[in-house]
């Protein structure tokens, strides 16, 4: 089963803590000092909030959680399909847990992350690629041809540069 991802970057975490738990009606299910994690069932959402990692405040990023490879590799196949470039990230360590991940952005540069977790790690990790994927997929949008992004370098949570 499939389950959206939404991660907002926010500028105070306890505060946004707080108005989160008051609209889902829940407390994270996962809080440290830079990150909180609500899975929901109703609505069947991942949202994760964080401080501190992102350059940009608002909706960093868009994602669908899977719940077992079989599901991951169907869905790959229709990222590999939207003729979009799609970076691989593979097996990585990022927001206190570990996944197999990859990204793709959509023709208008919105980046959504497809992964399927399979346990806990004890640090948050680092930044995601998401400026390299926007900066990427603008340059696609500018000439017409698909970005490169299969040749990144910097891991799922290696620092990124500022956008």
């Amino acid at each position: 089963m499939k389950r959206l991802h939404v991660h907002v970057g926010v500028d105070n975490l306890d505060r946004s803590v707080r108005f989160y738990s008051t609209l889902f009606g829940a407390e994270p299910s996962t809080l440290k000092a830079d990150y909180a994690k609500w899975m929901l069932d109703d609505p069947r959402v991942n949202f994760a909030i964080s401080h501190g990692h992102h350059a940009a405040k608002g909706i960093e990023h868009l994602g669908i959680q899977i719940d077992n490879e079989a599901e991951l590799a169907d869905l790959h196949e229709r990222l590999a399909a939207a003729d979009r470039p799609v970076f691989d990230e593979g097996a990585t360590s990022c927001c206190y847990a570990q996944s197999t991940k990859s990204w793709i952005t959509d023709p208008q540069g919105v980046v959504w992350e497809t992964f399927h977790t399979t346990g806990e790690a004890t640090s948050y990790g680092g930044e995601a690629p998401i400026a390299e994927l926007r900066s990427a997929s603008a340059s696609a949008s500018a000439c017409c041809t698909p970005a490169a992004i299969q040749t990144l370098t910097a891991p799922c949570c290696a620092p990124a540069a500022a956008e």
